[in-house]
């Protein structure tokens, strides 16, 4: 008997899921924007640096999620300034509202958008942001170049990817877990993913094929610092959709079965008296049109 050909990549089903799983992960992932803020605020700082991210500009976040980027570059372009925030979930977006509401920042507005359809009035934004979004673009090509329409000329775009599964085992280590469980195969070139644009020349070669010029693009430790392994398994099982859909064709008990492993092999980056610290790398890419 033989087994089952895997079926092909379906970019308009992958989409719908992935909006579904990010309505249902929203609230959770909103609580978790403090963790956010010490784990990717820095590296976002730097981002804002390296574009050269000032007084009044306009910017535009692409998968912007619960907005705590969003709202970083809200306070760096200040009043004269503004955000759009857009994501193709309306559910996350309603928590950067009012996130942005408490934090008494009138210059944030949401949109719910998909990344690969940008309906926004062309060279009508000074700088583009997409945070850890960009990789899970079915047609990455089609985002880039619907982001170089927005941006006046010599406006900034800026990217943090991750890099490579070896150097990111707080997120390759459920993925290799859950892909062996659930006897799923391998990713096909060019198909969306956390590691889809980390490795050397990737992303440099991605943003050059859009157009973009002045590319440059810069490695980060970024490590995720936890008090504990099973606290970093508790915000990858609350809020990281990808594992989710991953592990849609196993029942509740393999479910759990493969969340006990996945606490177990994170367990080796906890030190006692010193916490979790899982490995993370992460990719700056910011470039001009």
């Amino acid at each position: 008997m033989t087994s089952a050909s895997p079926q092909p990549f379906d970019p308009a089903r992958y989409k719908e899921t992935t909006r579904v799983q990010w309505d249902a992960a929203a609230e959770a992932w909103n609580r978790w924007t403090p963790l956010l803020r010490a784990w990717l605020g820095p590296p976002t700082e730097r981002m804002f640096d390296l574009m050269d991210l000032g007084q009044g500009a306009r910017v535009l976040d692409v998968a912007a999620g619960a907005g705590e980027q969003t709202l970083a570059a809200a306070q760096r372009v200040g009043a004269g300034g503004r955000v759009l925030a857009t994501d193709l979930s309306p559910v996350i977006l309603e928590h950067a509202a009012r996130a942005a509401r408490a934090a008494g920042l009138a210059n944030v507005e949401t949109r719910a958008l998909d990344g690969e359809s940008l309906d926004v009035p062309p060279a009508s934004f000074d700088a583009v942001i997409c945070r850890v979004g960009l990789i899970y673009f079915p047609d990455q090509q089609k985002a880039l170049s619907g982001m170089k329409r927005a941006l006046v000329e010599g406006g900034a775009l800026g990217v943090i990817v991750y890099t490579t599964p070896d150097r990111n085992a707080f997120f390759s280590v459920p993925i290799s877990i859950i892909r062996r469980r659930a006897a799923l195969p391998p990713p096909l070139p060019g198909q969306p993913g956390p590691f889809s644009l980390g490795a050397p020349g990737v992303l440099e070669r991605a943003l050059r094929e859009a157009g973009f010029r002045e590319i440059a693009v810069e490695a980060l430790e970024a490590p995720l610092v936890l008090p504990s392994a099973a606290e970093c398994l508790r915000f990858e099982r609350e809020s990281f959709g990808a594992l989710h859909q991953m592990l849609g064709g196993l029942s509740e008990q393999e479910r759990e079965a493969t969340w006990a492993e996945i606490g177990s092999e994170l367990a080796r980056f906890e030190t006692p008296g010193r916490g979790f610290r899982g490995p993370c790398e992460l990719l700056l890419g910011v470039a001009r049109k």
